[in-house]
């Protein structure tokens, strides 16, 4: 297992403040569990306000001469952490793959994904333009400038540790913001290793600072503190809606990736084979502990049979086993509360009347002291079953009949999330159709996994509001001033 390395020891995490390494100022610490193996791999500091206050004015004061630089200035440094991850890709892939389960495969490629963020806003922030606006007087001239909201907090979930981090870091650093980062207490190792890189690059202190330890006092300051202008969150929907109404004290602004509850449909026309690897795919990512995952499998009535039977055939052959082991393909809960809502909603499914296709009990034998589930597929799902309408985060497929196009629109509608949903069909009029009925920020249109830093990533109604990549996701930390100037 990975004690020391040339990013982090784990015998002795610290915070990164003010491009220093710091322990909580009360000494005390949390313990980060592996999932696999149900044991403690580190201890990390359980920060609080007072950390988090040194963090906001570092970030305060660095902000003076960060905004100052120029674009290409602060390329370089986004350019550079960029080549860092990647010179750090199979140490950085394997604490997280350790701290939160994430099978090794995956995080190697959540390291280039996370990457390419800091890839993307290096050059978008180049081109942070302004506009002219024909002035009513011959004495007026009219302008529209863009400048960088402030100090920005970024709280991060634990599924997604380094990717949802620099999709926020990347766009903030690239406006000319300065960034204080909260990580999860489920994965923060992997914050504290990004940390170590950022001092590598040599950024200014200040710039970027990493703060650790329990939810509540560090989000306290945060929105408490007025310097900080901007807040970006990726997490629950209900913690959410808390934090929506503590920013309003102050009117923070906000950027809010929330829960999702992702319809999959598969039409009569489709690629089966294609539809089956593509749900594969998209359910089983991370373990099914993705908010884009594919919740709700909508198959038509005439395929049903043919695709239930490619499916499962696929979600049979996924390996599932400890995370750190790189042919794994599927690896633990992140947490027993995790595992005991997917025997609850597989439970509440079966009794009411789904049957099961594969899989459909925790895994025992050499793995008995994880959290593992085996992939799992129902049949005959109704919506009566809370499967169907609540977020399982795990790996269980509900497959789900329907007769016609309208009525699987009205079911995959059906929800207060609108974050993502897909479908497969080969019918070019039914895919602009279907595309534009759905009601979610993110179409996979024969594609289970769309997502990349070019294109804007968000949700409509209760899955949050802003979006992540594309040049959108770096307006999300610019204010625009209009100038009128008379001569």
């Amino acid at each position: 297992m990975l004690k020391t390395s040339g990013l982090v020891n784990l015998t002795e995490l610290k915070m990164y403040v003010n491009g220093e390494w710091t322990a909580a100022h009360n000494g005390e610490t949390l313990p980060v569990t592996n999932p696999s193996t149900g044991k403690v791999v580190a201890r990390i500091p359980s920060g609080g306000r007072q950390e988090t206050h040194a963090a906001i004015a570092a970030a305060e004061e660095a902000f003076k001469t960060w905004s100052k630089l120029t674009a290409q200035e602060r390329s370089k440094y986004l350019k550079k952490l960029h080549d860092l991850m990647h010179e750090y890709k199979d140490e950085l892939a394997e604490i997280m793959s350790m701290e939160m389960g994430k099978p090794l495969m995956e995080a190697r490629g959540e390291v280039d994904f996370a990457a390419s963020y800091l890839e993307w806003f290096a050059e978008e922030g180049r081109r942070i333009y302004g506009e002219t606006i024909p002035a009513s007087a011959a004495n007026k001239r009219l302008s529209v400038i863009r400048q960088p909201i402030g100090v920005v907090a970024s709280i991060t979930p634990w599924n997604f540790p380094l990717a949802m981090m620099t999709r926020k870091v990347g766009p903030a650093m690239a406006a000319g913001c300065t960034v204080i980062v909260k990580p999860a207490k489920q994965s923060p190792i992997s914050a504290l290793a990004f940390g170590k890189l950022v001092e590598m690059a040599g950024v200014p202190a200040g710039v970027v600072s990493i703060v650790t330890g329990s939810a509540g006092p560090i989000s306290d300051e945060i929105f408490e503190n007025p310097v900080v202008r901007k807040i970006s969150f990726t997490g629950s929907t209900e913690v959410g809606k808390l934090l929506v109404t503590k920013s309003a004290p102050q009117l923070k602004r906000l950027s809010l990736e929330l829960g999702g509850h992702a319809p999959f449909i598969v039409f009569e026309d489709a690629d089966l084979e294609a539809a089956a690897a593509g749900a594969v795919a998209s359910k089983f990512r991370n373990t099914g502990q993705t908010c884009v995952c594919a919740n709700r499998i909508y198959v038509h009535r005439s395929v049903i049979n043919e695709f239930s039977a490619l499916f499962v055939e696929k979600v049979q052959a996924l390996k599932v086993g400890n995370s750190i082991d790189p042919t794994v393909e599927v690896g633990p809960l992140v947490s027993s509360d995790g595992l005991e809502k997917v025997e609850e909603h597989v439970q509440d499914a079966l009794e009411k009347g789904a049957s099961l296709l594969c899989g459909g009990q925790r895994v025992e034998g050499e793995l008995a002291d994880g959290l593992f589930y085996e992939p799992t597929v129902l049949g005959g799902v109704n919506k009566d079953m809370l499967i169907t309408y609540q977020e399982t985060f795990g790996p269980v497929a509900p497959i789900i009949p329907f007769d016609t196009e309208e009525e699987v629109i009205e079911l995959a509608n059906n929800t207060e999330y609108g974050l993502a949903a897909y479908f497969y069909t080969q019918n070019i009029s039914r895919g602009v159709r279907v595309s534009e009925a759905l009601e979610f920020g993110i179409i996979g249109y024969n594609d289970a996994i769309p997502t990349v830093a070019q294109a804007p990533f968000g949700g409509m109604k209760e899955s949050g509001m802003g979006r992540e990549g594309g040049h959108q996701g770096l307006e999300e930390y610019l204010e625009e001033k209009y100038i009128s100037m008379g001569f």
